[in-house]
């Protein structure tokens, strides 16, 4: 039988178990050009809570009734695809479910000996091409520019900095805690990082970025990033990847209210999708599997499992209760 997660209703601010219900239904059987896969791991991702959303978006909204969207990485255990052997590992969409059928379009082969299958939906998948796409080609770093990462201590920011430092730069980070804190310093390796639940985040800008900054990173938008604003150098270049602390909103999403601090600055906001770059997802692979192989880049999963566990492992993405990236076990061994 195959546990699938359903999607139920729009939630309006926060998201509670009745967004979602938990049915058992057969295991799909495959036609011609088809392969079933069985699932190990389910990606946990802010972005699900903007696909729930029935609004324009980058991605079509979620269907009611639609198993719940999600990255996936598992083993294909039935195929009646030339292009997909029985025993390959394959990640892709694969939706918060043990198996899924799939004409394997959108799914590509991954190498469990190269690297664990969770960091095949974390550092080697999605966020990790995210976060070298963003910095590297919206955020245009060279070396010697000054880089602040908000959700430093998250499967993108983490990756984010890690890369900037590779390039040269000088990279500030900013999380909640301390602990998330010290984890970004002592071993991701960046020059410092401001704990916005404890510290005055201006002040501590102004003493971290003395001669401002000249790219942001934004995963959080809100409060922080009209700070960050106030900091630009000239030139200074934007990458608007997420806002998580307005996704639950249940008025009008908070906007930049500084943002006339581009134009002094003659700076640029851009906002990138990783999906524009999905021709180069190999080209991106390799050079952060180059890196990791190297020691110069780390990646670190935050594991949780069952898939009942779905709900309130799902909140930990917005109580910032986990550190790095959110992975969901949902095979039963």
């Amino acid at each position: 039988m195959n546990k699938q997660l359903l999607f139920v209703k729009r939630p309006v601010g926060e998201v509670d178990a009745s967004t979602w219900t938990l049915e058992t239904n057969p295991i799909p059987k495959i036609e011609d050009g088809q392969l079933l896969i069985k699932q190990h791991y389910i990606s946990l991702d802010p972005a699900m809570r903007g696909w729930m959303n029935n609004s324009k978006s980058y991605i079509e909204p979620m269907a009611i009734g639609s198993v719940m969207r999600a990255g996936s990485v598992g083993e294909v255990i039935a195929s009646k695809n030339p292009k997909f052997k029985v025993g390959e590992y394959l990640a892709g969409t694969g939706g918060v479910q043990q198996y899924t059928s799939t004409d394997g379009k959108g799914y590509y082969p991954v190498d469990p000996k190269m690297a664990p299958l969770p960091t095949y939906i974390g550092t080697l998948g999605m966020p990790g091409m995210t976060a070298y796409f963003g910095i590297t080609e919206v955020g245009k770093i060279k070396e010697g520019d000054t880089v602040l990462v908000s959700g430093a201590a998250g499967a993108v920011g983490s990756v984010v900095g890690q890369v900037a430092k590779i390039k040269g730069c000088k990279v500030v980070g900013i999380a909640g805690g301390p602990e998330k804190c010290t984890y970004v310093v002592d071993e991701l390796g960046f020059d410092a990082c401001i704990d916005y639940k404890n510290e005055n985040v201006a002040s501590r800008f102004k003493e971290e970025c003395t001669k401002g900054i000249d790219v942001y990173f934004d995963n959080v938008g809100g409060e922080i990033l009209d700070i960050a604003l106030s900091r630009l150098k000239m030139h200074a270049r934007i990458v608007i990847c997420g806002a998580i602390s307005q996704y639950n909103n249940k008025t009008a999403i908070k906007g930049p209210s500084n943002y006339l601090a581009l134009l002094v600055s003659r700076a640029t906001m851009q906002g990138m999708v990783v999906f524009d770059y999905a021709n180069r997802y190999k080209e991106g692979a390799m050079q952060l599997g180059q890196w990791m192989a190297q020691g110069k880049l780390k990646t670190r999963e935050d594991i949780y499992e069952g898939i009942q566990n779905f709900p309130e492992t799902f909140q930990r993405l917005f109580s910032g209760d986990k550190m790095g990236k959110l992975v969901l076990k949902v095979i039963e061994d």
